[in-house]
């Protein structure tokens, strides 16, 4: 077991649970904040450097050249140097993004408009030497061909990006400061505070906002989140792309009504809940990342779950989101949550853990049942590869948020059965575990779409 001491976690709750586009929070929402970063530096330049500039390039190097195309990577990019953000961004964008007439479709430099197209985006080498496989470098290139201006651009997974000189932003110190699941567990021992509250104080501590700015926020990334679900629902066809994967969602649904089964009836629903976000996601829909949007199937399954079939309410949902958020927390500080980092165990992985973590604390159990939920969820899912077909966030992705909503809620029935005085794997260890396992993944595993079911699957 590691002792190296790290930093608390900062994380705030809205920068971990954005909403935007699908299909991918490392490839189509971190590359479109990008785009959007070097827009905005652009207009910052001085005037002689704004003056030489003539085009823009854009490179998308590692796991983003290799899959980009799928993942709509470029068009991505181009949205956001044409200005918009992911959470502004239409339903129709970035997938309609040169259909744009010209003037809405350009980066303005120096009293000129630098009009965009695919000519910009340049699918560079897989392998690399970067820090993170998602990099991506925008240049401001001159009449011959030069780089005037570059920033280096990494998305690190749920939408987060860095850059090269990046440090961590200034904040406020969190009341409750942790950064491994045994030291949250010791303010909980220490104050009887809930997981969820602790999350609470941190947030206000961290952002400077009060409770009822938190809450409603809160309440606002669940009203999106429940959205999805039904505009998922209420879908058919085909979905997206070369795969000609067809939407099941609604058929799961109408099949849930018709079985006289409870228990059939019960898991079908929870299986059409999961399937209905991932494939909105799969189509470019709005989502939440939770933590990515190739997982972002499994927490809403839960909180349909938990409204519908358990009758909870606000107030209940919000704790089981703060308890979520901590275990995503947890995973991105001291492992990962990008698929081309630690492969799918990172994603799936992690968003039923946080599913577990959701259904146990929403449900009222202690925070020893919520930590065990999540550390089951997440263990039976190490080692779990990332290798989506053709590079789109289809197959297998859209069935793995079914599988991982079904096992977050097995997770909590065994960790609310069990004595918690006997559980011996803690949350530490597997999230250990899952970032020992993602290094050590072949890259070809690692949303490349190079190895396994990418290419034991041949596209006919």
């Amino acid at each position: 077991m590691s002792t190296a001491k790290r930093p608390p976690i900062t994380t705030s709750l809205f920068e971990f649970f954005k909403s935007g586009p699908g299909p991918s929070s490392s490839h189509t929402i971190g590359p479109m904040a990008a785009g959007v970063d070097f827009r905005d530096r652009l207009g910052k330049l001085p005037p002689a450097t704004a003056a030489g500039g003539v085009d823009i390039r854009v490179r998308l190097l590692g796991s983003l050249s290799a899959t980009g195309q799928g993942h709509g990577t470029d068009k991505a990019v181009l949205t956001g140097l044409a200005g918009f953000t992911p959470a502004d961004c239409p339903p129709s964008l970035p997938r309609g993004i040169l259909e744009l007439p010209p003037e809405k479709r350009c980066v303005p430099l120096g009293g000129r408009s630098l009009e965009l197209g695919m000519r910009n985006i340049v699918f560079d080498s897989i392998d690399h030497d970067y820090p993170f496989s998602n990099t991506l470098i925008c240049e401001l290139l001159d009449s011959s061909g030069g780089v005037l201006f570059e920033m280096v651009y990494f998305s690190v997974g749920g939408g987060f990006i860095q850059w090269e000189g990046w440090t961590h932003p200034l904040r406020g110190e969190p009341v409750y400061p942790y950064a491994s699941t045994a030291e949250l567990q010791a303010h909980v021992e220490e104050t009887g505070l809930t997981i969820a509250q602790i999350v609470l104080h941190n947030e206000m501590a961290i952002t400077g906002a009060g409770r009822r700015d938190i809450l409603e926020k809160l309440d606002g990334v669940v009203d999106i989140m429940r959205r999805a679900v039904d505009r998922g629902i209420a879908a058919s066809g085909l979905l997206p792309g070369t795969l000609h994967v067809h939407r099941k969602a609604g058929d799961l649904a109408r099949q849930a009504e018709a079985e006289s089964d409870p228990l059939i009836r019960f898991m079908l629903h929870l299986n059409a809940y999961a399937f209905a976000v991932s494939e909105e996601n799969a189509a470019g829909g709005i989502i939440v990342t939770t933590p990515t949007c190739g997982s972002a199937g499994v927490m809403p399954a839960v909180l349909r779950l938990l409204e519908r079939h358990f009758s909870l309410g606000p107030e209940a949902i919000q704790n089981g989101m703060l308890a979520a958020a901590a275990i995503g927390f947890l995973a991105k500080h001291n492992a990962g949550i990008a698929g081309a980092e630690v492969g799918c165990q990172g994603e799936i992985g992690v968003a039923s853990a946080m599913g577990a973590a959701m259904l146990a604390q929403a449900r009222g159990f202690p925070a020893r049942i919520v930590e065990n939920a999540a550390e089951i969820a997440l263990e039976h899912h190490l080692g779990l590869t990332c290798d989506p077909v053709g590079g789109y966030v289809q197959i297998p992705c859209i069935e793995r948020n079914a599988m991982g909503a079904l096992k977050a809620y097995n997770a909590s029935l065994v960790a609310a059965a069990e004595d918690v005085k006997k559980h011996r794997v803690t949350l530490d260890m597997a999230i250990e575990a899952m970032g020992e396992t993602g290094r050590d993944m072949n890259s070809k595993y690692k949303e490349t779409s190079r190895g396994g079911l990418a290419v034991a699957m041949v596209e006919c």
